[in-house]
């Protein structure tokens, strides 16, 4: 009965909760360890990323004979050229932009409040559910006002740990470039005979779902922040850059990203003139898709092979368990689960029509 696969799982799923069981009542043992996991990691994240945009160009370089030092110079010197560049043109405009949107905060400001009034004013001609919705929001924004230097302190906070992390990401994008190759190697050198064969294909295959998803959706993101940003261009909506660029970091979460991208851009259009919203509206579902029909299905192809539903569901599962920076890795997490997964249902596989022919 012990060799059983049903036995087996159940045997590994009571350990895991027993695993995650004692861990949560002894969590204050491990606290330096989260801190330390947590310190490293979003520097970790975006130094990968870096490396799997700029890895083909690596490759190329190495293929025509440049020695690792000098991919690595060209690669880091190139990258610091695009943001540097970037920088000079869109600075000015951003620049503009910001100081117009800071000048016109007061007025943006009223207007928001004579709207409130507006609504407040007319709350009991409204339906109970809207009626217990404004209430809560008023709530909300009575209770930020009056805990404003908390968030003033915490926004502080933020912005030095944003500073150290942005310092760490170099480091550990050069560290990729230069020994990636060690990686796997240095795991799979622990086992022997097939268990090492099949832990370097899994670490294969695992390496080639990171490369396309992380590749193929800053792609994808790039194009459609430059659809939106023509788009905005031609109905003549002011913010456009900022909001194509901020269009572009939320394009990074499949599916949803385009319609989380939708708010800011509603909320100018709504300011600057009410009819915009709808041209707003047109641009994203245009967008939107052409990403899904024409974009994605080229770049990306059957490469995570993942059901548009399950991708919604893990996305909503991951914001609500880890938030945004959870939504941003649901999915290459999950694809990376299904191809472990998928190599030892193979695995097994071969080892049981082994065990049928030898018999």
């Amino acid at each position: 009965m012990t060799k059983k696969v049903w036995f087996q799982v159940g045997i590994g799923i009571l350990i895991t909760l027993l695993i995650v069981k004692y861990v949560i009542e002894i969590h204050d043992i491990f606290n330096p360890i989260i801190i330390i996991i947590k310190t490293i990691f979003i520097p970790l994240l975006l130094g990968g990323v870096l490396y799997y945009i700029s890895e083909p160009l690596q490759r190329f370089m190495e293929k025509k004979g440049a020695p690792r030092w000098a991919s690595i110079l060209t690669i880091v010197l190139l990258l610091a050229g695009i943001v540097t560049g970037i920088l000079l043109m869109i600075g000015n405009p951003i620049s503009h932009q910001v100081n117009n949107l800071v000048k016109n905060a007061p007025y943006i400001g009223d207007k928001i409040m004579d709207t409130a009034d507006i609504v407040l004013e007319n709350k009991d001609k409204l339906p109970p559910q809207v009626e217990t919705f404004v209430d809560s929001v008023s709530n909300s924004i009575q209770n930020i006002a009056m805990t404003g230097s908390k968030y003033i302190v915490t926004f502080v906070s933020g912005t030095v740990s944003a500073t150290f992390t942005l310092i760490l990401v170099p480091f550990f994008f050069i560290y990729m470039l230069k020994d990636h190759e060690k990686f796997a190697p240095n795991i799979y050198k622990i086992f022997s005979g097939e268990r090492r064969t099949w832990v370097k294909e899994t670490l294969a295959d695992i390496d080639d779902v990171l490369r396309n998803y992380v590749q193929g959706q800053v792609l994808i993101s790039l194009i459609l922040a430059a659809m939106m940003f023509i788009g905005y261009i031609i109905i003549g909506l002011e913010y456009s850059l900022l909001l194509a660029i901020f269009a572009f970091f939320m394009n990074m979460i499949p599916f949803i990203g385009p319609w989380i991208s939708l708010a800011p851009a509603v909320v100018v259009a709504l300011i600057q003139d009410p009819i915009l919203v709808v041209w707003v509206g047109v641009i994203t579902l245009v967008a939107q898709q052409l990403e899904s029909n024409l974009i994605t299905p080229n770049i990306m192809g059957k490469t995570l092979d993942v059901h548009p539903l399950t991708v919604i569901t893990i996305v909503l599962a991951a914001g609500n368990i880890g938030g945004f920076i959870a939504i941003i890795i649901a999915i290459p997490t999950y694809a990376v689960i299904k191809a472990v997964v998928k190599n030892i249902y193979e695995e097994r596989k071969k080892i049981k029509e082994a065990a049928t022919k030898s018999v």
